[in-house]
């Protein structure tokens, strides 16, 4: 949890709110990763990578 205060201290202190919507994504798709890996629908995630 200290890696996500000190990612947001950062991002207030250096003005960087164009950043969230990046990271957001990131773990939107990561999330996706991790989930569909072991689902019957793996196949068809995998193909829109």
């Amino acid at each position: 949890m200290d890696v996500i205060k000190d990612l947001f201290k950062f991002l207030m202190e250096r003005k960087k709110f164009w950043l969230v919507p990046v990271i957001i994504v990131l773990l939107l798709l990561g999330l996706l990763l991790v989930l569909g890996g072991g689902s019957a629908a793996s196949p068809f995630i995998y193909t829109l990578f």
